[in-house]
């Protein structure tokens, strides 16, 4: 089991020396990804019909994720970059399959996309997309992503997409980025058995233990092999160093592929306290310098 850690996305600061300076203490410390989180614009909450519930407002500082990776695949060289996730049906398909081939390129094949539906009808209102519809959107979405990566020139008609005759360039390292789901739903749990490589669980560890047991059963539903379905989940930096072995141990017993230390939200003094949570969380953990 690999262990990475969540980019403290509303708590690193402005500071591109402070982002470098994260990035390269993950992967120096033995870090296997960093994954970051997706907000493009946040909301002021009050006043809302129907009311927003998610934890961001219009005061959460959030950097855009391919945008954010791109810098980051300059000054890294091993650690996996990781959506946990990329909110899909309110970007333009075409776009994303663009962005994340030009980071897939620029780091040499160490992206993996994980993908989400979100909360935050504003985001969606803003962005020109239906946020009614887009658990629907976002199976097409798939399919179209990875036709996009795969052929050099693509015909595809959909219900939502219509690419006539077109491609990408450069395509993917490998011409397939692992896609990975997330959220907390049942319909998101079904969609990933159907369509995903792998599922990120951002909850609760009891709660999310019950649920990987689900998903691997809808896996096997779908007549795939739940062995080969990935599994990743949080595990908090906030439970105390009483707490992170034997956390990293019940998920290692569980039999997920990877874990993620999110340290976000902790109450951390400053940016560079998260760099300082690293060490310490490594050093409990047993991870070794790469």
């Amino acid at each position: 089991m690999k262990i990475g850690a969540v980019f403290p996305q509303s708590e690193i600061g402005d500071d591109p020396a402070v982002v470098r300076d994260f990035a390269q203490a993950a992967e120096g410390l033995g870090y296997s990804h960093i994954l970051a989180y997706d907000h493009v614009l946040g909301a002021v909450h009050e006043g809302r019909v129907p009311r927003l519930t998610g934890p961001y407002t219009e005061e959460t500082l959030f950097h855009e994720p391919f945008v954010l990776f791109g810098y980051l695949a300059a000054v890294t060289q091993r650690v996996e970059l990781v959506t946990g996730v990329i909110i899909l049906p309110q970007r333009q398909t075409a776009l994303v399959a663009k962005q994340a081939a030009e980071v897939d390129v620029l780091s040499g094949g160490r992206l993996r996309l994980g993908v989400g539906t979100g909360w935050n009808y504003v985001e969606y209102d803003a962005l020109g997309e239906n946020f009614h519809n887009r658990g629907k959107r976002q199976e097409e979405q798939v399919e179209v992503l990875r036709k996009l990566w795969a052929e050099p020139v693509v015909d595809f008609t959909g219900r939502w997409h219509r690419i006539d005759r077109a491609g990408l360039k450069p395509l993917p390292a490998k011409r397939r980025i692992p896609i990975w789901f997330g959220g907390f739903s049942e319909p998101a749990y079904r969609r990933a058995a159907r369509l995903g490589d792998g599922f990120i669980f951002g909850g609760a560890t009891a709660d999310a233990l019950g649920a990987v047991e689900r998903v691997r059963g809808y896996v096997a539903e779908c007549g795939r092999d739940p062995a080969s379905f990935g599994i990743e989940t949080m595990v908090n930096y906030g439970a105390g160093p009483d707490h992170w072995a034997e956390h990293v141990e019940t998920w290692r017993k569980a039999g997920a592929d990877y874990v993620s230390m999110r340290a976000m939200g902790t109450g951390l003094a400053g940016p560079r306290d998260h760099i300082e949570a690293l060490r310490r969380y490594a050093g409990a953990v047993g991870l070794r310098p790469a």
